[in-house]
């Protein structure tokens, strides 16, 4: 039980640093991720997750920017996918920030109950994995929801929503553990 409180006060913490860079960004350039479809926003996840397995593979990095922004990135690329879900009927560009954080934090709240979930079930073997297993995993979601899009299975909406929830929830993992390496 502790475990789980332990996780999930770190989860909250992981989520409060995307949440600002989430915010940020509206403050920045408004909700303009409202016109990316499914397969973009798969896309710049991949993007993500496949610059730090080639860092990882080449164990160099030639751009001085931080892999923490990427996981970052892939958390709220994940969450405005969730959202994109929610939103599907609704063509506006410009969400006003408030209601643009009210569908991030119930975008977050249904994950992080998903994480709870799936962390009691699996006894939270998360973190004995590797980042690059993290990666791995993640880069294996993205093939997944790309091929579901490609194929235009009209059914496979919830699945591609589940595998976007577990792309957020590996990142967020992959940011704990980084913040423990750091810590130690």
């Amino acid at each position: 039980m502790f475990e789980q409180m332990h996780t999930s006060r770190q989860y909250d913490q992981v989520i409060a640093e995307c949440r600002k860079v989430y915010l940020d960004k509206i403050q920045q350039y408004g909700t303009s991720w409202r016109v990316l479809r499914t397969i973009s926003i798969a896309d710049q996840i991949y993007i993500k997750a496949y610059r730090i397995r080639t860092i990882q593979e080449k164990q160099q990095q030639l751009i001085p920017e931080s892999l923490l922004q990427e996981w970052i990135a892939m958390v709220n690329y994940g969450i405005i996918a969730l959202i994109q879900f929610k939103l599907k009927n609704d063509e506006r560009i410009d969400l006003s920030t408030e209601e643009a954080l009210a569908y991030y934090d119930a975008a977050v709240s249904e994950t992080k109950d998903l994480m709870l979930k799936k962390n009691h079930d699996y006894g939270e073997a998360w973190r004995e994995m590797s980042l690059e297993a993290l990666v791995d995993l993640i880069l294996t979601k993205l093939l997944r929801i790309r091929q579901m899009v490609r194929s235009q299975q009209s059914d496979a909406e919830p699945e591609i929503y589940s595998n976007f929830q577990d792309i957020i929830n590996y990142a967020v993992f992959a940011l704990i553990k980084q913040r423990e390496e750091h810590e130690t």
